[in-house]
């Protein structure tokens, strides 16, 4: 499309060169100055960045991003020597300067050292493809910014800058092209890495395409909450089983902190950035994306296919099992993400106490590590406790599949 609206913009110039005369001296420089407004603004918007850096991104730790220019084939193709596009990390601040100017100003300075951050633009002979591919790019250390309030380090966004001068033939016009990477989250620690993946998604989800950067509301719908915490945990586990709207319930529950309201109350409600990631959830000592992101963390890793199968309620509270559970026989499970731990599922059945009256036991959490030495549906099997999965389904005929033959009997 790009390569389409230059050529029709260098026919429309030749017709107007063709008919300077009778244009004349007032209208041929107005119309030219103007060519070359709309020239500047077609080149500038096919540069753009084609793989993005890392959205989190850890000082010391090598990663790659490439920009390319989309008319670089058809207006470098005379070039003498290949253009060096530069890549430079910038705040927020520089970000929303950068914007105000409409990427006219350059850069003052830069907000961390980044190493090996020039690269050459080259066309590529086969694809027809014109990019600067940065491979082994390293940012060295970052300059932190003053922060507002109770705002961590985590919840600050910078990103990459890439820019590049480039004179285009035939005309030799020179333009400075610039463009800004996805925002980044930049990490010092792995311990940092929870936290900033929660800025790096809310921005991801909830922000307006054309926006001062890096904005984003402080408040959303809790229904764009749910959509967003769906495509999220079947992009990571790699599901096409989505949340359910009894899972959106609890979860409503869990955020809010509210156990009376009905799944339709929290239909209108707005949930804020302070109740996703920056409050502990009540008697705990952990955020509610902290602990979905364990639960997150948890089912890729070890529960994939038990999730799959619709094997795990998972969401679900404490006290709704209790009340499921209560009027079932001797034996009947299921299984919930724990509540107390991070990254812990656990097992809900139903036992006899000795005077006949039934009551629900919840078995101590698995993490990651416990189901890694022996799995899901192998410890199913050895709890002889456990007969049917609810509402009731024999479990041998529910797990059985992911038990682990060579394991033997006993």
């Amino acid at each position: 499309r790009c390569e389409n609206l230059v050529e029709v913009y260098f026919q429309l110039q030749q017709q107007v060169m063709a008919a300077s005369a009778e244009l004349g001296p007032e209208l041929l420089p107005r119309l030219l100055e103007r060519f070359n407004e709309v020239l500047s603004s077609l080149v500038k918007s096919s540069f753009l960045v084609e793989k993005q850096p890392p959205q989190v991104l850890k000082t010391q730790t090598k990663f790659q991003a490439s920009v390319r220019f989309l008319l670089g084939p058809r207006l470098l193709k005379a070039a003498p020597k290949p253009y060096v596009v530069r890549a430079e990390m910038v705040t927020e601040k520089q970000a929303r300067e950068l914007e105000l100017s409409n990427y006219s100003n350059t850069l003052s300075e830069s907000t961390g050292e980044i190493m090996h951050n020039t690269v050459a633009l080259e066309t590529n002979p086969t694809s027809g493809t014109c990019c600067a591919n940065f491979k082994n790019v390293l940012l060295k250390k970052i300059k932190r910014c003053e922060r507002k309030g109770s705002e961590s380090v985590t919840e600050e966004k910078c990103a990459v800058l890439f820019s590049t001068n480039v004179a285009l033939t035939p005309s030799n016009v020179s333009i400075h092209l610039q463009v800004l990477s996805l925002p980044i989250v930049v990490i010092v620690h792995g311990n940092q890495d929870n936290n900033a993946k929660a800025t790096v998604l809310w921005d991801n989800a909830f922000s307006e395409i054309d926006r001062v950067p890096f904005v984003v509301a402080e408040r959303v719908p809790w229904e764009k909450m749910c959509d967003t915490l769906n495509l999220k945990f079947m992009a990571e586990v790699q599901t096409t089983k989505g949340l359910l709207k009894e899972h959106y319930f609890f979860l409503a529950q869990k955020i809010f902190n509210d156990h009376s309201a009905r799944p339709e109350d929290f239909q209108n409600r707005h949930v804020s950035w302070a109740q996703f990631n920056k409050e502990i959830l009540p008697g705990r000592g952990f955020t509610f994306w902290q602990w979905f992101d364990g639960v997150l963390d948890l089912t890729k890793r070890c529960l994939k296919s038990y999730w799959s199968d619709r094997l795990i309620v998972g969401f679900i509270s404490k006290q709704y099992v209790c009340k499921l559970l209560s009027t079932e026989p001797d034996g009947t499970f299921l299984l919930r993400f724990s509540d107390s731990e991070i990254g812990g599922v656990t097992i809900a059945y139903v036992t006899r106490s000795t005077d006949g009256s039934s009551q629900v036991e919840n078995i101590q959490p698995f993490s990651a590590k416990d189901l890694s030495i022996r799995s899901l549906g192998d410890r199913i099997r050895d709890l002889e406790q456990l007969r049917n999965l609810y509402p009731n389904i024999p479990k041998d005929q529910a797990f059985g599949s992911h038990y682990n033959s060579e394991w033997g009997e006993g």
